[in-house]
């Protein structure tokens, strides 16, 4: 599932109908980004964590929960468009960091002999399966060792190439990357830069990627690629948005990330969350 950003009932009904088409035993992949910018942020997590303590959901963190607990650890001010006062302003504010502390930047798994990795934003386009779930696990380590004095030094720390904190930038706000390898959250600037994925597949991984963060570019269906940002919680009259699950057959001959591919359900958002367009990065 694409980024849910807080819009709680739209994450309800989509979570109603995929259970009305696959059962309710289906297990979700959320690819982070559950919280900011829409109305219901506690609403998401409580849903989720509920999910994964039962065994029927998983999650990698996005851009949003780490700016979530670098305000929480007075290294980032609010910006215009943050809507995580409800998470903030809660008796469990605590209990959420920790808990956000423990989750997965990269989830690298197996379906129908096909290996893929889900990430928020990006990999480095010429690492393979095993360098991601390796780079991963050494920014994940950062984020949960010792104190949260430690959470946050690591946090506010100036990174370097390659460096773990470098790794975490992409792992969560990476949208286009130069001619070195190094990358940016900007849109690709034509002549210097590209987007990370259009890289990564000519690299020719036999892995597939599954992604979210960039919703200027709507659902991507393109061979080992799904980048399912679907832009719920922009929506206006002039930008349709919508939260969308990829739902893949597992008994496809053709292939788990293969085009086209039509396995996709969709909840149309239910209200104009607001066109607060200010960026807010907590890099």
């Amino acid at each position: 599932m694409g980024d849910v950003q807080g819009c709680a009932d739209e994450f309800d009904a989509l979570l109603g109908r995929l259970e009305s088409t696959l059962g309710a035993d289906f297990h979700l992949h959320c690819v982070g980004d559950m919280i900011n910018r829409g109305p219901d942020n506690l609403r998401v997590l409580e849903r989720l964590r509920g999910r994964i303590e039962a065994g029927q959901a998983d999650y990698v963190l996005g851009n949003h929960e780490v700016g979530l607990m670098a305000r929480y650890l007075g290294i980032r001010e609010s910006s215009p468009g943050d809507t995580v006062s409800d998470v903030l302003d809660s008796s469990e504010v605590g209990e959420w960091v920790e808990w956000l502390r423990g989750q997965s930047i990269c989830r690298a798994g197996q379906i129908a002999g096909q290996r893929y990795v889900m990430v928020h934003a990006s990999v480095h386009p010429s690492w393979d399966f095993e360098t991601c779930r390796l780079r991963a696990d050494r920014a994940e380590q950062q984020l949960r060792a010792g104190s949260l004095e430690d959470c946050r030094r690591f946090l506010v720390d100036a990174s370097e190439p390659d460096d773990a904190r470098d790794d975490l930038g992409r792992f969560l706000s990476c949208r286009s990357v130069d001619q070195e390898g190094g990358w940016s959250s900007r849109e690709p600037d034509s002549g210097s830069s590209e987007p990370w994925h259009a890289v990564w597949r000519r690299e020719g991984h036999d892995y597939g990627v599954v992604y979210g963060h960039w919703a200027s570019q709507g659902l991507v269906v393109e061979p080992g690629l799904r980048g399912l940002d679907t832009g719920c919680v922009h929506h206006g009259p002039d930008r349709p948005g919508s939260l969308t699950a990829w739902t893949p057959s597992v008994d496809s001959e053709s292939g788990l990330f293969e085009v086209p591919d039509d396995h996709f359900i969709s909840e149309p958002a239910h209200q104009e969350h607001g066109r607060r367009r200010a960026e807010a990065h907590w890099r």
